[in-house]
């Protein structure tokens, strides 16, 4: 008898283990997907220098694949890797080529095989509305008006005033003239909506379509990438077209699709959310920049009532055009002030910033450095500075190619230094990542706005298959206590909070710059 009372108990702890096992499977499984994940946009140029050439390249991105894996990260997105003149690559001298500064094809072909094997996708920069003045393409067509590349370029004959002002408008000037180029040696004009280095490609063109629908076949054949982010898709043709913006657009996933149906195609349209909505059915990924302005605008008033309103208006309004729309939202990327510069270098509401981003719906996209709370401020270059991988004397994989002003030694402590410390930026974005990855009504889940009479407060509720969270985001520079409302009755249960945040018998405390989330 007592070897069989033995034998059961040991059975039942057995269970017990197996249970408790599962359980902690189960709360550390990831449910997120991509494209529904966390992407990481990286300016390869600064990110890890693998050769010690003073430039990151395409080697030191796979050597730190693991650490993005670490970090939460689904997918990153890859700022231009082509041949360029330029340091930024956004003027393309050869589509189908990797600038030797970063590597070779076959570089490239292995980060993405490793990309893969961690389950993060490989997005590249599709840049399409114009070229380099030095591209092949252009230099051709500029000797000879009889090339098969003049038709690839906008043209116009510097006699004629009407047609460069009124030929091709922008919609945003009353005076186009400064987007028409002289051609040296030339009695003809030539149109770069960005400047004269960047011509803009002629997408009336049916062979300079074909040429697009190529090197995207190339790229997602040949390279393995799993999509593209499309650099100025608001510009294909003029403001006064957007039609043909849109079908334009249409007409390019169609294609992408016959070789991936998959294809990701993320967009970068600079406009208020009207103006974005349209582009959905043919980028059904399009940066959220609205939103990006609306909770940096919000920390920095300290009034967070109105973001879940307006962010719920937005999605509301595009799901209306596609019900399957990806909001690609941000805090900041390579074109904008870095988001803790924004906050006048405040860490509270920086790391706040990211709770916002990784609580509200969307698809989020974090700029590299922004988990070790880099800074940096325009012109372009300063906020596109190196990542600080570790101390000075010790950081192997540092990019050297400019000195910081920015984010340095001084004001940016490493990432080596800040896994050692369970406050610092780092480890608040990982916790973050991690608390989104693992669940689905933060991922999935629909948006409802809580109103607390309280304006410092961001208050919503997620809810996805039948799970429901309680978000609280306290954008004062002062602890709060609020009374508990109709509106919370059932959340009990503290899923997640920040140091100094609690739920008591009539009130919920939330500190300064802090977070609580409560469950039913």
């Amino acid at each position: 008898m007592k070897n069989y009372f033995s034998f059961s108990l040991k059975l039942v702890l057995l269970l017990a283990v197996l249970l408790v096992g599962q359980f902690v499977k189960a709360q550390n499984r990831q449910v997120s997907q991509w494209p529904r994940g966390v992407t990481y946009e990286i300016f390869v140029q600064s990110f890890a220098d693998s050769n010690g050439d003073g430039k990151g390249d395409i080697k030191g991105m796979t050597a730190k694949l693991d650490y993005l894996k670490d970090l939460g990260v689904e997918a990153v997105w890859l700022m231009p890797i082509s041949p360029s003149p330029s340091y930024h690559k956004y003027d393309v001298t050869d589509y189908y080529g990797i600038h030797p500064d970063y590597g070779t094809v076959q570089d490239f072909q292995e980060f993405t095989r490793e990309a893969h094997k961690r389950n993060i996708k490989v997005v590249v920069d599709l840049v399409i509305n114009h070229s380099s003045s030095k591209h092949p393409w252009f230099l051709e067509a500029a000797r000879n008006m009889d090339s098969p590349y003049r038709e690839y370029y906008v043209w116009t004959h510097k006699s004629d005033p009407q047609t460069q002002k009124e030929g091709r408008p922008t919609g945003a000037d009353s005076d186009n003239t400064r987007h028409w180029h002289p051609l040296e040696g030339s009695d003809y004009l030539y149109y770069g909506y960005f400047y004269g280095g960047m011509p803009d490609l002629n997408f009336d063109s049916p062979k300079l379509r074909d040429e697009i629908f190529k090197i995207g076949r190339f790229w997602l054949t040949q390279m393995g990438v799993d999509g593209f982010r499309l650099d100025a898709a608001r510009h294909i043709f003029p403001d006064e077209r957007p039609q043909d913006n849109h079908r334009w657009w249409e007409y390019f996933r169609s294609e992408m699709q016959k070789v991936k149906s998959d294809v990701y195609l993320v967009g970068e349209v600079w406009a208020p959310a009207d103006v974005v909505a349209p582009y959905l059915k043919g980028l059904p990924a399009l940066f959220n920049f609205e939103m990006g302005w609306t909770i940096a605008g919000a920390l920095n008033a300290g009034r967070g009532d109105s973001i879940a309103i307006k962010h719920a208006r937005i999605t509301n309004y595009y799901s209306k055009i596609n019900p399957q729309f990806i909001d690609a939202t941000i805090l900041s990327n390579h074109d904008q002030n870095r988001i803790l510069s924004t906050l006048n270098n405040d860490v509270a509401k920086a790391k706040l910033a990211a709770a916002l981003l990784l609580t509200l719906p969307g698809s989020p996209y974090l700029y590299y450095g922004e988990e070790i709370g880099m800074t940096g401020k325009k012109p372009d270059e300063r906020i596109r500075e190196p990542f600080l991988w570790d101390a000075p004397g010790k950081d192997k994989h540092r990019a050297t190619w400019i000195k910081p002003k920015f984010s340095t030694d001084a004001t940016v402590a490493p990432l080596a230094a800040q896994k050692k410390d369970k406050n610092s930026m780092f480890h608040n974005y990982k916790t973050l990542i991690s608390l989104r990855n693992k669940n689905k009504a933060l991922t999935y889940g629909s948006l409802v706005p809580v109103n607390l009479e309280n304006k410092a407060l961001s208050a919503f509720v997620r809810v996805y298959e039948g799970e429901s969270l309680l978000v609280i985001h306290n954008l004062s520079g002062v602890a709060t206590s609020i009374p508990k409302t109709p509106e919370m009755a059932g959340f009990g249960q503290v899923y997640f909070k920040d140091k100094g945040a609690g739920v008591y018998k009539t009130a919920v405390q939330i500190p300064a710059f802090g977070t609580i989330i409560l469950k039913k």
